[in-house]
């Protein structure tokens, strides 16, 4: 028997990717649903190793997807749902061009639901695969629920995410999981800890909404995303309500229900309302005790490294503390500062806050109070103040919650200049980071900075010992060169002893005699000296040839290992070099300032 010819690109790389426009014909989708059912299921475009196989000899780019891909949608009834609702489009469109507004409306009433919750739970089978994924659900639902009522963004949509992430801060308050925090341009960044698995969100400030002019983001995309992201969220709300003996949904005010129109209109008393909220205690189940706290080590941990498990031990040690770290403390937070982040902060660590409450709803306690301890404001100078409480900037909330403990106030006073706000958000598995002076000052106590009130003398000092930085290499050439000399001292004087045993030849023969006799005799080593430079030429070499036997397959992922630290070094260079600029500036800017200063002293003692 003939046996038949194989067709080409019937299998490989031909037969496993497929086009877009290939899978549009498959499903008998248009583009826009086909881009929802892709977000919603989780199916993003491929990246072929053969571009020219996966396209079957076509030339050009196109958007590849996987043929299993393609074929695991076929089977999903929500493409029923978007016919179904394509049909009911069609239908409204009809009434409408005909005139039929009593149709029209029944049309709208019965417009079909699309239930999504079968997807979430086929995406993520386990609570905890579902809490690995929360980072962008957070951040874009915290995003939207910002957003006033957009053309392209159902009504509801902003209402269900401000709902949602009012309903996560409660569950991270009463569960004390806030780990780290950092303020910076785009927004506040805050850093959870849930069974195990670290969340970071971004939450936006507040500002004024500014609808954008042109169509630079496509915000019907954003809201497919969180279409899904709004599901996800509130099957982990009700299981962290739950596991903590909380009732769901929590009795919110009535600003976050779809019902009321007037607090779209008012962002100011939806604000307002947001923040008092966080500042009610949620109600627990009737009949169930307190939850015991799962231990943090696992006391069987087969590791036998005893480093790793002391240091996980000081780990579990510093979070006790932690969470405990504002308990019985009252905080008093004045109308200029943000509330939101303070409120959300002390809250989460066991401290009691309060505010104005003739310009905001919610307050628990008035600023006569006597109990307070710290009040947070954010101006050079107060006329009343009491004695019994201590006037802090808010950056001084923030940098306690990351350094874990209540850091001394004296440079956090009011109207004192800050210290720089540390990022606590840093890989420590990477060896090449940079590290600014301030945090190498905090991990080593040993390390002194340069002071900002030295004297002349002393600036003057600081900025040999900068431009001694800048020269480094300059410095290691010198270093080189000094070794290289003493190495070739050392040999003349090698060769200065040879010449002068050479002369003395027949007293060494005397003592060769008696050394035959006490050949048998134990005697004390000569130690070998190494040369400091000979032993980097002959590591340098070794290394080289240790390259040389890298398998040809992993060559050239050694050469991109390779640029990756040689890309990190130029990224510190550059940092370092940035940081002694700026540290250059303010020192002139001192310079100049005292020369006024002494200036203005000579003009008035002349005067």
């Amino acid at each position: 028997m003939v046996s038949k010819k194989k067709k080409k690109y019937s299998s490989g790389e031909g037969a496993q990717f497929m086009t877009r426009k290939a899978a549009l014909k498959k499903l008998q989708l248009t583009l826009k649903d086909f881009r929802r059912i892709c977000i919603l299921k989780g199916i993003y475009p491929r990246e072929p190793r053969n571009r020219k196989r996966a396209q079957k000899g076509a030339g050009g780019i196109k958007t590849l997807y996987h043929t299993k891909d393609i074929k695991f949608l076929l089977h999903e009834p929500i493409i029923w749902k978007l016919r179904e609702l394509k049909v009911y489009q069609q239908r409204i469109r009809r009434a409408r061009a005909m005139k039929k507004y009593g149709q029209m409306k029944k049309y709208f009433r019965d417009y079909p639901d699309m239930n999504i919750d079968h997807i979430v739970k086929e995406r993520y089978p386990t609570f905890v695969d579902a809490l690995r994924d929360l980072d962008d659900c957070l951040t874009l639902c915290f995003l939207f629920s910002t957003f006033p009522s957009l053309r392209r963004v159902p009504r509801d949509q902003s209402l269900l995410c401000r709902r949602l992430t009012v309903e996560f801060m409660h569950a991270v308050i009463a569960a004390k999981a806030l780990r780290y925090v950092f303020v910076s341009v785009k927004g506040y960044y805050y850093q959870a800890e849930f069974e195990g698995q670290t969340i970071t969100w971004i939450v936006p400030h507040h500002f004024a909404f500014q609808p954008q002019s042109k169509d630079d983001v496509d915000f019907k995309i954003m809201s497919t995303f969180v279409e899904f992201y709004i599901t996800m969220l509130g099957f982990v709300n009700f299981k962290l309500y739950h596991s903590l003996n909380l009732v769901y949904p929590p009795k919110l005010t009535s600003g976050f229900s779809s019902k009321s129109d007037k607090d779209l209109i008012d962002e100011r008393a939806y604000v307002s309302e947001r923040i008092a909220a966080m500042n009610i205690p949620l109600v627990k189940l009737s009949g169930v005790g307190e939850t015991e706290e799962v231990p943090e080590i696992d006391i069987f941990n087969t590791e036998d490294d005893p480093q790793k498990l002391e240091e996980a031990k000081l780990e579990a040690e510093k979070i006790k503390k932690l969470k405990t770290l504002f308990d019985g403390i009252k905080f008093y937070i004045n109308r200029e500062v943000p509330r939101e982040p303070l409120v959300f902060l002390i809250r989460c660590f066991g401290g009691q806050v309060s505010w104005d409450r003739d310009h905001f709803v919610g307050a628990t306690f008035d600023e006569s109070d006597e109990s307070i301890a710290y009040q947070i404001v954010d101006r050079p100078s107060m006329e009343k103040q009491y004695l019994s409480r201590y006037y802090v900037q808010p950056q001084w909330v923030f940098d306690s919650v990351n350094a874990r403990t209540l850091l001394p106030i004296n440079k956090y006073l009011m109207g004192a200049v800050l210290p720089p706000h540390l990022s606590p958000f840093v890989d420590k598995t990477k060896d090449q980071v940079y590290i600014p002076p301030e945090q190498r000052a905090l991990n080593d106590p040993e390390f002194k900075p340069l002071d900002d009130d030295d004297d002349d003398g002393e600036i003057e000092e600081a900025s040999d010992e900068d431009e001694a930085d800048q020269s480094d290499k300059e410095s290691e050439i010198d270093a080189e060169e000094a070794l290289a000399k003493q190495y070739q001292e050392e040999v003349k004087q090698d060769s200065s002893s040879d010449e002068d045993e050479e002369d003395d030849t027949n007293s060494e023969k005397k003592k060769l005699a008696k050394e035959k006799k006490k050949a048998m005799a134990v005697t004390s080593g000569v130690p070998h000296k190494e040369h400091p430079y000979l032993k980097e030429i002959e590591d340098k070499q070794a290394f080289r040839l240790r390259e040389k036997l890298v398998r040809k397959k992993h060559r050239n992922l050694y050469k991109s290992m390779k640029a990756g630290q040689e890309k990190r070094k130029k990224e510190i260079w550059l940092l370092r070099k940035k940081r002694r600029l700026h540290d250059e500036k303010v020192k002139e800017e001192k310079k100049t300032e005292k020369r006024k200063q002494k200036m203005q002293a000579l003009e008035a003692a002349c005067s």
